[in-house]
């Protein structure tokens, strides 16, 4: 699933190369945000995976600066289906959405249901709702991060709370293409941070390391 979405974007970054666009519109509706909220949520993920689906998103790679809107996100996939029927629309469905062998599918026709079972009422729109709350406070929380050169100041990162310390790590390793990123390796970063630690450095994949030197935490390798 990670492999395709990357080899989606990179598809949609050369149709806006060929076209000459900055902006694509997709129709993930309010059934994908769910769907979405919940599978990253059992992967561990905090509120920042939970709202992964933004209405607005900004993807550079390379040279490129792409645009993704989605409008739909609000809309649930029934009221489509709906909408199709009534102006009598032609269209295909994806008959790979039927199969149970991948995780989306899987929440999509198993977890979701049982759980709306088990509570008795369907249980979607307040994750939805959750996953709208926390998208508006995550894009809060970046607004106060602050802006982070190839090396980090120890000094200044130690006055921010844990959560933006945690926030403003995991944004600097992603602006430097550090792949699989985890919890636990943003959590050794932060104690780089500790006057006390006797560590100076952390592993990064890839034969890469975070070091803390002269007071700096920078990445060598």
């Amino acid at each position: 699933e990670t492999a395709a979405r990357f080899a989606r974007l990179a598809f949609f970054v050369e149709v806006a190369r060929r076209r000459r666009c900055s902006r694509i519109f997709l129709a993930h509706h309010a059934d994908d945000l769910v769907e979405t909220a919940l599978l990253n949520l059992f992967r561990g993920a905090g509120p920042g995976g939970m709202a992964a689906l933004r209405h607005v998103s900004i993807h550079r790679v390379g040279k490129t600066k792409l645009t993704i809107i989605r409008p739909l996100l609000a809309v649930w996939r029934k009221e489509i289906d709906g909408y199709i029927r009534q102006q009598r629309l032609e269209f295909r469905e994806d008959k790979t959405n039927a199969r149970l062998d991948s995780s989306r599918n899987r929440i999509r026709h198993r977890v979701l249901p049982n759980i709306g079972k088990t509570f008795g009422r369907d249980v979607r729109r307040p994750i939805w709702r959750t996953a709208v709350i926390w998208a508006d406070e995550e894009a809060l929380l970046d607004s106060m991060l602050p802006s982070a050169g190839a090396k980090l100041a120890v000094t200044s990162l130690r006055k921010l709370s844990v959560a933006l310390q945690r926030r403003a790590l995991l944004r600097w390793l992603q602006q430097r293409k550090t792949p699989n990123i985890t919890f636990d390796l943003v959590e050794k970063i932060r104690a780089l941070l500790e006057p006390s630690s006797l560590t100076a450095k952390v592993n990064l994949p890839g034969n890469r390391h975070v070091r803390r030197r002269s007071r700096k935490i920078f990445i060598e390798g």
